[in-house]
């Protein structure tokens, strides 16, 4: 191969790594959905209406690489008394353990804000249409090494019985984990 043939090799490959890390920088760019872009979706979610009672739900985790890693079954015995509400839940593992979590959440407008024993601080959360988000800080158990991990919680009302959830877990802008909840009302 000529040196001429050489140089345009290596000069297509920079474009071609270039093109590539510049598609990945606008992609990475792109502005994240937020819970206006749901305003017009139907059901509208009101945390009160659809957690009230008991709520079942069926979800897994997946680790960085996508691989489901545990399954999980979760019931929710839920209450309100105005705009302060109390969601008990009870998970059941796949791997044997369970865990308890208990949520205070308080409603103010269409913002949500709530606490439980292992989230640092508070969560916050914004609700329109059929969607809700929550971020928050959760403390992972001593066996899972105590980090505090950021959550991006997303959920969307399918039907007044159904409520599909999505959340990333990350930690310094890396994403560690997805958890991915179905909900169903009885």
């Amino acid at each position: 191969m000529n040196p001429k043939d050489v140089m345009m090799k290596r000069i297509s490959r920079w474009q071609m790594w270039f093109g590539l890390a510049l598609i990945a920088l606008i992609t990475g760019c792109a502005s994240a959905p937020k819970p206006a872009d749901y305003a017009q979706e139907k059901p509208v979610l009101d945390l009160r209406q659809y957690f009230s009672g008991t709520v079942d739900g069926w979800g897994y985790v997946k680790d960085r690489s996508g691989k489901v890693v545990r399954r999980m079954y979760v019931e929710i015995v839920c209450t309100w008394n105005g705009n302060e509400g109390t969601l008990d839940e009870s998970f059941k593992w796949s791997d044997g353990k369970t865990e308890k979590r208990i949520w205070k959440i308080r409603k103010d407008g269409d913002r949500y804000i709530g606490t439980a024993g292992d989230v640092v601080g508070e969560a916050t959360g914004v609700a329109s249409g059929n969607a809700l988000q929550w971020n928050y800080v959760l403390r992972l158990p001593p066996e899972q090494g105590s980090y505090e991990v950021n959550m991006d919680d997303w959920m969307w009302l399918i039907d007044n019985k159904t409520l599909a959830n999505q959340t990333v877990m990350t930690k310094f802008g890396i994403k560690f984990a997805e958890i991915n909840i179905f909900f169903r009302k009885r």
